[in-house]
């Protein structure tokens, strides 16, 4: 008979793989008392193979504090001896775990002052209202069907076939929550990290342990990696081998695109779930259900109501941190005399989600883009104004404009471009806040111009014919070589070219394109295409 070295309840030698592969929960010798019992030659240290000296009756005790049952046993043997109790109650006075009760803990130590009991409930009210009321299941999680009920994500968490995966989706969606709901599902070690914090070094002494970890006990170790786009390149590579290998089970999070973001080795290693935005309806249901948990301890006004909660929710723009974080406010600033509805909503100032170098960037300057291009004009000063609004350079609109005069309007109304450099011009040397006057004035004109792509598309024909084999190395036609030697001219370049400006209208029979390409035609006839949509109702 042998003790675990993991949880200490007795298990025949024979069957301790066994018992430490299935988790602690089988092979155990309940019927076998075991005052004593050995550890296995495999787990000894060369310290415990010596011969103990005599020890006085209370020995048994000190094995008791080396050794702890950490088990949810309850039968584990004390002496009924007053002194040995007294002795006891120091070793297995251990603070309790975040998830049990002060009842618990005065049923376990009736003789415990209460006053030297740990504050639980004080710690986690140091904690935001976002982090107390974070879900523990997959069921308390909102607005994402990967994990719901017929969920692909669910179905292999369920099986314990957790792959390393990339989570992806904005704030607040639910990330972090998932990666450790899933490592308390399939009972694995978890170990969480942020790349802003942490480095390769670091992250080689987590795989050593995992390692370890697994050879030992067999538990597979999980470590969740926030914001994992923040690693370099290179500082990714670091995950490569123990991801394939399976040493590590890889859980990264990211707000960022992880095709540009994350490298193609690891994302080949990897299986992306992407997150979708919570809606209105799921952040309401979060306010509601922390309104319900916290708001006897808050004790708000009555001004924290259905009509509030809805603003919160529409205010935390599908973000549950964020609104969470509101209603927390929101709950406090209730409190206030004189505290009105209004009061509150003036308060919590509105901060517009944009992040100048990730997704929202170019979301928002492709949709401006597409609303100029379709002649919405409306549109067009909706983006335009969230992009200046949220801080986006007024320069770099300015240079997407140009780009639009000649794309999209091109040969219908060539004085497009010149006002659009005319913009990025008085954006450059007048700056914001008036250039945004500049900038509205084009955007307007942009959108309500006639729109011609020949020129773009006679471009892209071009662009298309070089890709065939052949094409880009054909010989530039003799007589339209340029001739500055005396070799040259010996030679014939250009001598057979006939001079436009010299014959009436310019007009002469002279071929320009070589021999292979004769007769091709590049720019179309129309300027749009042809396509007709069916839905279009003659708006626009």
């Amino acid at each position: 008979m042998v003790s675990c070295p993991i949880c200490s309840k007795p298990v025949k030698e024979t069957n301790i793989n066994s018992h430490i592969d299935s988790g602690c929960e089988t092979f155990i010798d309940d019927g076998v008392e075991s005052k004593s019992p050995q550890v296995a030659s495999f787990f000894r240290t060369p310290a415990s193979s010596k011969k103990a000296p005599s020890a006085p009756p209370t020995s048994n005790i000190k094995i008791e504090k080396q050794r702890p049952n950490i088990s949810t046993n309850t039968t584990n043997s004390v002496s009924t001896n007053e002194s040995n109790n007294a002795l006891a109650n120091p070793i297995n006075n251990k603070r309790p775990s975040p998830d049990q009760s002060f009842e618990d803990d005065s049923t376990s130590h009736p003789a415990e002052p209460a006053s030297k009991r740990p504050k639980i409930t004080a710690i986690q009210r140091a904690q935001p209202l976002a982090e107390r009321m974070r879900p523990c299941t997959l069921d308390d999680v909102q607005g994402q069907d990967l994990v719901g009920p017929n969920g692909v994500l669910r179905g292999l968490i369920e099986r314990d076939r957790v792959p390393s995966m990339i989570l992806w989706g904005g704030a607040g969606t639910g990330k972090t929550t998932i990666a450790r709901v899933i490592a308390h599902m399939v009972g694995s070690r978890f170990v969480e990290i942020n790349s802003t914090s942490s480095g390769v070094a670091e992250c080689k002494k987590l795989f050593a342990e995992a390692k370890s970890e697994l050879g030992l006990t067999g538990r597979k170790t999980i470590i969740f990696c926030d914001e994992i786009h923040r690693f370099s390149k290179s500082q990714q590579d670091v995950f490569l081998g123990p991801v394939e290998a399976g040493t590590v089970t890889l859980i990264g999070a990211t707000t960022e695109n992880p095709s540009f973001k994350v490298q193609n080795a690891l994302l080949s290693r990897c299986r992306t779930f992407t997150l979708a935005k919570l809606t209105a309806e799921d952040v309401t249901s979060i306010l509601k259900r922390a309104l319900e948990v916290e708001g006897p301890s808050y004790q708000p006004s009555e001004l924290v109501d259905n009509d509030l909660i809805r603003y919160l929710a529409a205010f935390g723009d599908g973000d549950a941190r964020t609104a969470l974080n509101l209603l927390e406010l929101a709950m406090d600033f209730s409190k206030r005399p004189g505290a009105t509805k209004e009061s509150i909503k003036a308060a919590l100032t509105q901060t517009l989600v944009y992040d100048r170098a990730g997704d929202q960037h170019y979301d928002t300057i492709s949709a401006f883009h597409k609303s100029v291009r379709g002649s919405d004009p409306h549109a067009a000063l909706y983006y335009l104004a969230r992009m200046l609004q949220s801080g986006e350079d007024a320069l770099y609109i300015a240079r997407r404009m140009v780009v639009i005069a000649s794309e999209d309007i091109g040969l219908a109304d060539n004085s497009m471009l010149t006002l659009a450099t005319s913009a990025y011009t008085a954006a450059e040397k007048i700056g914001m806040p008036e250039a945004r006057i500049n900038l509205a004035h084009c955007a307007v004109a942009l959108a309500l111009s006639k729109k011609s792509t020949r020129a773009y598309r006679g471009l892209g024909n071009a662009m298309a014919a070089l890709k065939e084999p052949g094409v880009a190395g054909i010989p530039v036609p003799v007589h339209l070589r340029n001739a500055p030697t005396r070799l040259m001219k010996e030679m014939g370049y250009g001598k057979e070219y006939k001079y436009n400006p010299n014959y009436k209208d310019g007009k002469v029979k002279q071929e320009y394109l070589p021999n292979e390409l004769k007769g091709t035609m590049f720019l179309e006839d129309i300027d749009l295409g042809t396509e007709v949509d069916e839905e279009y109702d003659g708006w626009g």
